[in-house]
């Protein structure tokens, strides 16, 4: 897992969150799907990040990514203020309850994809607005694998757009909620296949605590997630799933169903991590050796006899 393959681009937020749970609070902390999906693939590969920050984003936060080996020359910094979003959860921790959000500098981000990373063949297009999704892709030169999130935001205001970026993307991360909304459907199953028909050649559901489903053209494959008995904040666990399934597949620059399989358990694996702290506390002191100690415990525990 040391030899990194493949890189991977990532384009999303990088925010600054204020956080409250049942087990503490914190205020100001490294935030956004760019942050927590750009430090999770960073374990299995080389990583370029595509984002901007305002002027008062901390330098410990830019020192993380280095420390990580993640490119940020795509990262721009921007006059005024870093993006923010404070939220709280209570016991049921699926469920996030936003109290602000404030833009700031993201809210006119137009991502501009540098000509050196144009070429790279794995991509991660993190929840933003799907018309910068539908710009990043026009300005990258034949990627091998490309993968987009979404949110409720954009499916209920911009549904036609996520549509137009489905059609145009490998695979899609959404969640149970999100599906069941897109496709009217309490069956995540049937979610699986209409979403599939939409375009995407690999659809993954979320769901949380309750781990994830892989749906491709032929079959479907149900990753649990890890048991854990201490849960501290569930923010970013879907982005740190997602990072660390494209992280995977560029490690192995491998995107059969059944590499894809191995890659959302990982993706599992490196969720199981964030939860366990605030923010990316938890990533920062992630070493490589725990990742493959805790995919081993989840292939025995999902072992049965013949």
């Amino acid at each position: 897992m040391h030899a990194p393959r493949k890189p991977v681009l990532i384009v999303g937020s990088v925010a600054l969150d204020t956080i409250e749970t049942p087990f503490g609070a914190v205020r100001d902390v490294l935030g956004g799907a760019a942050s927590y999906s750009s430090v999770a693939s960073s374990f299995f590969t080389n990583v370029r990040m595509v984002g901007v920050v305002g002027e008062d984003f901390p330098r410990e936060h830019l020192r993380l990514f280095q420390e990580r080996e993640i490119d940020i020359a795509g990262l721009r910094t921007s006059t005024g203020e870093t993006f923010r979003w404070s939220g709280y959860y209570e016991y049921d921790m699926n469920q996030a309850h936003t109290v602000a959000t404030h833009l700031n500098v993201f809210e006119t981000f137009c991502p501009t994809i540098p000509a050196e990373y144009r070429r790279t063949p794995y991509v991660f297009l993190a929840n933003i607005d799907p018309d910068l999704q539908l710009a990043v892709l026009d300005q990258i030169e034949s990627p091998k694998f490309t993968i987009a999130d979404t949110m409720n935001f954009w499916i209920s205001g911009k549904r036609n757009r996520v549509l137009d970026v489905f059609k145009r993307v490998d695979a899609i991360t959404i969640n149970d909620a999100e599906a069941r909304q897109l496709c009217d459907t309490a069956s995540l199953v049937t979610a699986g296949r209409q979403l599939l028909a939409m375009g995407p050649k690999m659809v993954i559901i979320k769901k949380g605590e309750h781990g994830a489903l892989l749906f491709t053209p032929d079959d479907y494959f149900v990753a649990p997630s890890f048991p854990l008995e201490d849960v501290r904040d569930p923010t970013g666990a879907g982005d740190t799933f997602a990072g660390g399934v494209v992280g995977y597949l560029a490690f192995t620059d491998d995107v059969s169903e059944e590499n894809m399989r191995k890659a959302v358990v990982y993706g599992s694996v490196m969720a199981s991590y964030t939860v366990e702290d605030f923010s990316l506390n938890r990533l920062a002191r992630l070493e490589h050796g725990e990742v493959l100690v805790r995919f081993a415990e989840m292939r025995r525990m999902t072992m049965i006899a013949e």
